[in-house]
């Protein structure tokens, strides 16, 4: 089918985001009555505040609402049984999708062999707090970076052909009830199917969340890194692009000795030779990251940079760490058995 004749419905999760559909909503209700989409779904997932509902609705939105609270995936879900449209364009509550979305959209599935397309944040998140400006620019920088023939997906601002979508059981919301790694492992199904997903850095959104630096650790380390590694180790979710790539790994292993070697300057008379270790891995700390610094110092400045990049050698370390953890759990904890049986069952079953 002709990229410019398919039918486009918008599906939006939507938990006590109120706030944020109010800034969110408009644009899409804009694409519908300009004839760029076909509708906009807003799924209630049983929010206590029942503004909810009444803003999506006095927005002109078509608003589903779900029987219990089963995490974006699972409304994602139940709203792909209802949509009308050829696309499912999946956008986060708090992601105000630009204007030429659809546009970007049709010109995408240019090909039958794409099932999918997603895009990145825009580099204008409203909240000016370091927390909020790091992840966000972080996240833009990697997918901006990222080949365009992907490996993976993202469902933040990403679409999916429904008939796909149904074809393979849409997003796995009985593993992941909250915000994780859904649309990672979705991806990789997509792409274990035979599926090509395509990577446009002109889908682009603005990303209202206002980050606290606590809740970025906490974020990365128990949605993002614990549920990622478990996928890496039985078998999925490592490829050699974004943030996983090799160049990556390479980074997070400086990262950490980096870290090492400025404690033991803390106490010179254990290594008498870490201070000068400390500035040669700190050249070399540079040197990996100088794409990354000039990005953050391109859009915030040198300050901003400066600190983007320590606390980049942080979330390296925390990371890997997180990983590392898990895998001698996997291996010496029983769970690999466990894991590859419960693989082995589903493959039986289909």
């Amino acid at each position: 089918m002709d990229g410019q004749t398919l039918k486009i419905s918008v599906i939006m999760p939507a938990y006590n985001a109120a706030h944020y559909l109010e800034i969110s909503l408009p644009p899409l209700i804009a694409m519908r009555e300009r004839g760029e989409i076909e509708e906009v779904l807003v799924v209630d997932d049983c929010s206590p505040d029942p503004s909810n509902i009444k803003v999506a609705e006095k927005l002109g939105a078509t608003v589903i609402r779900m029987q219990k609270n089963g995490g974006p995936g699972a409304a994602r879900n139940y709203a792909a049984t209802l949509a009308k449209g050829d696309i499912l364009w999946l956008v986060d509550a708090d992601v105000v999708a630009h204007e030429t979305g659809a546009g970007v959209l049709r010109r995408s599935f240019v090909s039958d062999e794409i099932a999918a397309v997603f895009g990145s944040y825009d580099r204008n998140p409203p909240a000016e707090n370091f927390a909020s400006q790091y992840k966000n620019l972080v996240h833009r920088y990697y997918h901006q970076r990222g080949r365009e023939d992907s490996d993976t997906f993202w469902s933040g601002c990403g679409a999916i052909r429904r008939s796909v979508y149904g074809d393979l059981g849409g997003f796995d919301g009985a593993k992941y009830g909250r915000p994780s790694i859904e649309d990672i492992e979705f991806g990789h199904r997509m792409r274990a199917a035979g599926w090509k997903i395509r990577l446009a850095h002109d889908l682009l959104g603005t990303h209202l969340k206002r980050w606290a630096l606590a809740e970025v650790v906490r974020t990365d380390i128990f949605q993002r890194a614990v549920p990622w590694s478990h996928l890496i180790l039985s078998g999925r979710g490592m490829n050699n692009d974004l943030n996983v790539s090799g160049g990556e790994r390479i980074k997070a292993g400086v990262a950490l000795m980096w870290w090492l070697v400025l404690f033991a300057c803390l106490v010179p008379a254990f290594w008498p030779a870490a201070p000068g270790m400390f500035v040669a891995l700190s050249g070399l700390v540079g040197f990996l990251n100088r794409d990354l610094l000039g990005f953050f110092k391109g859009n915030r400045g040198v300050w901003f940079a400066a600190r983007a990049a320590v606390y980049h050698q942080l979330y390296y370390v925390y990371s890997s760490t997180t990983f590392v953890i898990c895998a001698l759990t996997y291996h010496l904890g029983g769970k690999k058995e466990v894991i590859v049986r419960r693989i082995d069952q589903k493959k039986a079953a289909a």
